[in-house]
């Protein structure tokens, strides 16, 4: 039997889908969802970025034109890729800058203060009270790891690749990328170089304050006939050039007095105490019953600024059996600059009339120049 709806049940039914329709229309209408944008210039300078290093990490980013903002409550999560061990980083070592205005950061969100934590692989920044972001804002720079004011612990690199870092400020995303690779080793030689020079100096050139009453050459220093009480000054000058990284060091030494065949010798400043301080020149005492008085000779430099024993001006030393510093500096010289690759050594000599009568004293002065590399 077949069943006839009646216009009652039809009209019914007709009701019951306005009434749904009705629903759904309200429904429709009062569904509201945020628009979310991508988050612009994003970008993570690393200060190092060798496999496993410590590295800081920058992070600086902006919010689109369309975006809603970051409101109060709302959240920042700077999502580190697996791999990246963030260790000890904690809220000291966490900085954020808005538009260029560093923002109060703690624990958590307070009046005007960001809450920050460190969990696994994110760090969140939760917006406090009266610390909202407007749309379009200009920069948002966030620094972790010793970059950071106070910062003692940074972020270990990861192995060899391409990492992805994601950020989310409110309903907005940004992504970037920083490369992992072995740093590359740079090698170079540069070949050791050292030259050092003596040369004679002429009569009446300057030395230390005094000035030359003879002329020497590169292998003799010729006093020739001395006169008791007359003071005879002659010099030579040394060059130093080297690219030691630590300088040199210029000494000189004689093998014995001056000496004659018959004995006799000349004794080293003053009076044969072999003075090592540097001091003014002083007469020879002539003291009958002491040959060391009856003539002395000594040396003088020029280098002011000799790592130990300065002469002054015309302040002499004697010659001496064991090696004297009388030239260095402290790094590369260049052959010519005063007291740096170039100086004048003086040598002064004076007798008495008691000092023995001999045609041939004598000594060898030794210079040894040590570089120090």
């Amino acid at each position: 039997m077949q069943k006839i709806s009646t216009s009652v049940e039809a009209l019914h039914r007709v009701v019951a889908m306005l009434v749904a329709a009705a629903v759904l229309v309200v429904s429709v209408g009062f569904y509201n969802t945020a628009d979310a944008a991508n988050l612009t210039l994003v970008s993570n300078t690393l200060s190092d970025s060798d496999v496993s290093a410590l590295s800081n990490h920058t992070l600086r980013f902006t919010l689109a034109t369309s975006s809603a903002g970051v409101a109060s409550a709302q959240t920042i999560v700077v999502a580190f890729p697996a791999g990246f061990n963030l260790g000890s980083v904690a809220l000291a070592d966490i900085d954020m800058s808005i538009d260029g205005v560093d923002q109060t950061l703690a624990g958590a969100a307070a009046l005007n203060t960001w809450g920050v934590g460190v969990a696994g692989q994110n760090i969140t920044f939760t917006a406090g009270t009266g610390t909202a972001i407007a749309t379009n804002t200009d920069a948002i720079i966030i620094r972790v790891g010793t970059n950071a004011s106070g910062g003692t612990n940074r972020v270990t690199n990861p192995t060899a690749g391409s990492y992805e870092f994601i950020v989310t400020a409110g309903a907005d995303t940004g992504r970037t990328r920083v490369a992992i690779l072995d740093n590359v080793d740079v090698t170079a030689v540069v070949n050791t170089s050292f030259t050092f020079t003596v040369t004679g100096l002429a009569t009446s050139s300057a030395v230390n304050g005094t000035s030359t009453t003879g002329s020497t050459t590169a292998t003799a220093i010729p006093f020739g006939v001395l006169t008791a009480g007359e003071i005879k000054t002659l010099a030579q000058r040394l060059n130093v050039t080297t690219n030691a990284r630590n300088g040199f060091v210029v000494t000189v030494e004689q093998d014995q007095n001056l000496l004659s065949s018959t004995g006799a010798d000349i004794d080293g400043f003053a009076n044969g105490a072999y003075t090592n301080t540097p001091a003014l020149w002083s007469t020879p005492t002539n003291l009958i019953g002491n040959e060391n008085t009856w003539g002395h000779w000594g040396l003088t430099s020029e280098d002011s600024d000799l790592n130990s024993d300065e002469f002054g001006s015309v302040l002499f030393v004697s010659a001496s059996t064991t090696p004297r510093q009388i030239f260095s500096h402290t790094g590369p010289s260049d052959g010519t600059t005063a007291d740096i690759g170039e100086t004048d050594i003086g040598y002064q000599i004076q007798i008495t009339p008691l000092q023995e009568a001999g045609d041939d004293y004598s000594t060898i002065l030794t210079y040894i120049a040590t570089p120090t590399f």
